[in-house]
């Protein structure tokens, strides 16, 4: 007689890990407002981003003490809100704007594979990572974030009743829950509904795109969102045809890094907070996170403990009369 062995299909599952370069450096994480604008707006976006890269580079090197520091740049354009023209039409602008200034694009992303890339469903699988910071005396009678799609820093203001006169009684503040002398209270929508489907907001696919840049998503195990090599051929006419993650440079350092630094206009602040918050609530894979410990130790880096003190940001002052879009 033969003995059957059963083994639980998740314990044979092992966590591949990706290369790592010391830091990515996004170029650019502009809309279709942005482009439509015409040339000149990447010409001016381009131009004091240029003035930042070497900040950010003397940076990377200092971390690594003197020693040459591995960076690759990115850049993402939106085709998840909005479709503008054609990937054939708008990517050779891009990159020759970027030449212009002096820059070169390693990889370029496209914001829609921050949601679905390569048939998986990347957003849903963070946002079932998702794990609410508890605010101190609560006791879950609020709705979970995967019923309502808002996450909040803290205690939301409890819902007060009306006197008879129209006098509002017991009304409260909302909490920070790690307030500091004084409370910074935010509430974050990660997503709505439109027309039967589920429209992910900008700061929640922002936070998919950071962990993707920080080397710890998996799926089953797997990297996602993997670079695919560009032969140089002529870019595509439809936007679902280019790759999600595309590399530019054959001869560019890994795409996702120990950290991250992006350089954005002022007007996605606020965005980028929310990024933060959804960051510091987000149970990231276990197996990718001792990866970069373990490698990180032995280049002798130091690396923050949490997800989102590895993401850095230089906010520059637009022109006069910059468009004032909802951000990325």
């Amino acid at each position: 007689m033969t003995e059957a062995v059963f083994r639980e299909t998740t314990a044979e599952l092992r966590t591949q890990s990706v290369p790592l370069s010391h830091l990515s450096l996004e170029l650019g994480h502009l809309y279709m407002e942005d482009f439509e604008a015409g040339p000149e707006r990447l010409r001016e976006h381009f131009a004091e981003v240029r003035l930042w890269v070497d900040a950010a580079r003397a940076s990377a090197a200092r971390r690594t003490g003197g020693k040459r520091p591995r960076i690759s740049t990115c850049f993402l354009v939106d085709d998840y809100f909005t479709r503008f023209s054609t990937p054939a039409e708008l990517v050779p602008l891009v990159l020759k704007e970027a030449e212009k200034a002096g820059l070169v694009i390693d990889y370029l992303a496209r914001e829609s594979g921050c949601a679905v890339a390569d048939r998986i469903e990347l957003a849903e699988s963070v946002m079932h990572r998702l794990v609410e910071s508890p605010p101190p005396g609560s006791y879950g009678s609020r709705p979970s974030v995967s019923q309502t799609g808002w996450l909040a820093n803290g205690q939301r203001t409890p819902t007060t009743k009306r006197a008879a006169l129209g006098e509002v009684k017991g009304w409260e503040p909302p909490q920070e829950t790690a307030a500091r002398n004084h409370s910074v209270f935010m509430d974050v929508e990660l997503w709505s509904e439109k027309d039967g489907r589920r429209l992910w907001s900008c700061p929640f696919l922002a936070a998919v795109w950071q962990l993707a840049r920080l080397g710890l998503l998996r799926h089953l195990g797997e990297p996602v969102l993997v670079p695919r090599q560009w032969n140089g051929e002529d870019f595509p006419q439809d936007w679902d045809r280019l790759p999600p993650l595309l590399q530019l440079n054959p001869q560019a350092a890994a795409f996702s890094a120990y950290r991250t630094c992006t350089l954005m206009p002022n007007r996605f602040l606020a965005v980028e907070d929310a990024v933060r918050l959804i960051l510091d609530q987000t149970e990231v894979d276990s197996g990718a996170l001792r990866q970069v410990a373990e490698r990180s130790a032995r280049e002798g880096l130091a690396v923050p403990a949490a997800v989102a003190q590895r993401a850095t940001y230089v906010f520059y002052e637009e022109p006069v009369g910059a468009l004032a879009g909802e951000g990325p």
